[in-house]
């Protein structure tokens, strides 16, 4: 597959759509959980893999026409960028995609900047969207009540319950495996949501026409990748602890970053900082999609909101604070009405100099995933069919060594195997470490 010479920054691939197997196996899958919806109810589940993954596995075999609508939204096999028709934004740059505004800012309420992860952005939004009537709903994760290491997805109807999903939660999460029920119910909602997460759902809505009615306002914030379930195990191993003990992993928040918390039920606690969590950058166990993901910083939600941290960590305690990327007329609207409601506070105006700054991780990722895709196909590996998103002109302004590394390194790694992954396999017993 080369570039064409339309918008498209990969072309399409073969007609015969991908099995989910093969969507997994080829270290496409991020485990939204979306194919679960497309696909007749029962005939596809998703697990939790030896690896700490969440994964589809296709309970029977799946006909084309199933197999093709997964393809078709499927957040690894296709990537958009912002229609221009919705994203017409005052600003455009080549990493960071449409911008009406750049802005740091916090939550007005105290204790919604003091449990959220930085400054409460998403939080104060998700619960002025309800208290406004904008919408019924908000669909995001929290953190499962019966297993909280882990994630599920919540859907809040009043803002207490969004307060009680404040807070990163790092690792698998299916946000979207019950989307189409969610659709059913007929009511406006908005989602805050990875990026791909956000992804899948504009790929749907070119299919099903209830996501546009619906699905009044999309909030991401900038991802710096999915980890899987094993990294919180480490820590846990790190206190000897096993996870059925726990009544509690908050993985950050009670201040920004604030820090790791475990709990347990016989009430001993247990605390790491932010910095000692990611410490060992070779242990991050980053999702393989996640190495080639064209777009962490959220270009297609109405806004996005990452930390406003300089070279993207913290030293210490940081004043509770957020940058965020107003991107489309509907996210601009949200925002200047939460700031005059006062669910949302402005601390200053920023710029791109500023957010490429605090987030140079995901300008140097932005600029090596043309070259990284492209190190994949040499090496005979399915890629993405990814549009509108300007890998090429993000890549021209690497150098042509830096751009050779990077496909070559994708194309030993893809060889060897270590951007796919194991067949999708259920954990044996319960599905996690217990005692």
């Amino acid at each position: 597959m080369g570039l064409s010479e339309t918008s498209q920054d990969t072309a399409p691939r073969a007609a015969e759509p991908l099995s989910l197997g093969e969507i997994v196996e080829n270290g496409l899958c991020i485990g939204c959980g979306l194919c679960c919806s497309i696909a007749d109810p029962g005939t596809v589940e998703m697990v939790m893999t030896p690896e700490g993954r969440e994964r589809p596995k296709a309970r029977q075999a799946l006909d084309r026409s199933t197999l093709a609508k997964i393809n078709a939204v499927c957040p690894g096999t296709r990537i958009a960028g912002p229609p221009a028709a919705a994203f017409n934004a005052e600003l455009t740059d080549i990493v960071w995609g449409p911008a009406e505004r750049l802005v740091l800012g916090r939550a007005g309420d105290p204790t919604v900047r003091f449990v959220g992860s930085g400054g409460g952005v998403l939080t104060a939004l998700g619960q002025f969207l309800l208290s406004s009537g904008r919408v019924k709903s908000v669909l995001h994760v929290a953190a499962s009540r019966s297993q909280p290491m882990r994630n599920e997805r919540r859907l809040s109807f009043d803002a207490a319950s969004v307060l009680e999903g404040a807070g990163s939660r790092y690792g698998p999460a299916a946000t979207l495996l019950d989307f189409g029920d969610i659709l059913d119910r007929g009511e406006p909602f908005a989602l805050i949501a990875k990026p791909c997460d956000i992804t899948a759902v504009r790929n749907l809505a070119l299919l099903d026409p209830r996501v546009d009615e619906y699905m009044r306002y999309a909030l991401a914030f900038v991802c710096g990748g999915a980890s899987d379930l094993s990294k919180s195990e480490q820590v846990l191993q790190r206190f000897g602890l096993c996870e059925d003990e726990l009544t509690l992993f908050r993985y950050r928040g009670h201040g920004n970053p604030g820090v790791n918390r475990i709990e347990t039920r016989d009430r001993r606690a247990f605390e790491i900082t932010y910095r000692q969590l990611w410490e060992d950058e070779d242990k991050w166990m980053i999702q393989p999609r996640c190495k080639i993901c064209p777009d962490a910083i959220g270009q297609v939600a109405d806004i996005a909101v990452h930390d406003a941290w300089l070279n993207g960590g913290p030293a210490v305690e940081n004043e509770p604070l957020n940058s965020i990327i107003v991107r489309s007329g509907r996210g601009l609207e949200l925002f200047d009405a939460a700031v005059e409601a006062g669910a949302l506070v402005i601390k200053r105006e920023t710029d791109i100099a500023e957010i490429s700054e605090l987030q140079s991780h995901q300008v140097r990722k932005r600029r090596a995933v043309w070259a990284r895709l492209k190190g994949m196909e040499i090496a005979g590996r399915p890629v993405p069919f990814v549009t509108d998103l300007a890998l090429a002109d993000c890549a021209a302004q690497n150098s042509l060594a830096e751009n050779l590394a990077e496909g070559r390194g994708a194309r030993e790694r893809a060889r060897r195997g270590r951007l796919g992954e194991a067949p999708a396999v259920p954990r044996e017993g319960k599905g996690g470490q217990s005692c």
